[in-house]
């Protein structure tokens, strides 16, 4: 993959000891990346229904980016970029860091390479303010969301889904120590590397957080409704179910 390539070519981009088949890999995934179309996409949902464990395929099929809120303010913060400054100097004298500081990262992340086919946005927007903001800064592109997919779970199911979850913190890959384990245990498929288990996935931690994601996420449903790109998923089906119906709607 393009992540693999990176990591072994040095700075001055020698190709002469990348191995041939990563090399033609690549060139072949560019190729057939260059014929598919734009998609914008946002994926709505509570914690553990599943947005973290499609995302590999949606990315990898469609060619787009995966753009995890979290992950994208952690990795401005470590690069230092503008918006990344903002956003430590906001956690560190203990506020909240802003939408607008939010949207300037997602902004920045969009212009990357891997973000030429468009995107995933998972865990963004929270709420009705903050959807408005990130239709207006599309607009401001040219460009708008061309799909919401709402991921449905009933909260009942929800629980043994979050404390069974695995992560691998650098490239956001995630697992389940039941429904998609990984085939050597706590360690990730594609470095080896181990995984994590997230402090917060528990069961009480659960219970509050699904609170406050109904409350919020409700008028952005509706929200995106209105516009006509929201399609509703059966999220606790099995995997490759979910999987289609989740490409159908893409596809359309």
């Amino acid at each position: 993959t393009c992540s693999v390539l990176l990591r072994i070519m040095p700075s001055t981009l020698d190709l002469t000891d990348v191995p041939y088949g990563l090399l033609v890999g690549e060139l072949q995934r560019r190729l057939e990346c260059a014929t598919k179309p734009e998609r914008r996409v946002v994926l709505l949902g509570p914690p553990g229904c599943g947005k973290g464990t499609q995302s590999p395929a949606l990315k990898r099929d469609f060619c787009l980016c995966h753009l995890a809120t979290g992950d994208m303010l952690r990795a401005a913060v470590g690069a230092g970029t503008p918006n990344g400054l903002r956003a430590k100097a906001a956690m560190e004298s203990g506020a909240l860091v802003t939408d607008d500081i939010v949207i300037g990262i997602i902004e920045e992340a969009t212009k990357k390479p891997e973000c030429r086919n468009g995107f995933i946005l998972d865990g963004f927007p929270r709420n009705v303010t903050q959807a408005q903001a990130l239709d207006q800064m599309l607009a401001s592109k040219g460009v708008a969301i061309d799909k919401v997919l709402n991921f449905e779970v009933p909260d009942s199911l929800l629980v043994e889904r979050v404390t069974g979850r695995l992560v691998h913190p650098a490239s956001g890959r995630s697992y389940h120590e039941k429904f998609a384990p990984p085939k050597v245990s706590m360690t990730d498929d594609v470095t080896g590397e181990p995984l994590i288990r997230r402090k917060d996935d528990n069961a009480d931690t659960l219970k509050a957080r699904l609170s406050t994601f109904h409350s919020q996420t409700a008028p952005v449903i509706d929200y995106y409704k209105k516009q006509g790109a929201l399609v509703n998923i059966k999220a606790d089906n099995p995997f490759d179910k979910v999987k289609t119906a989740i490409f159908g709607a893409l596809n359309k």
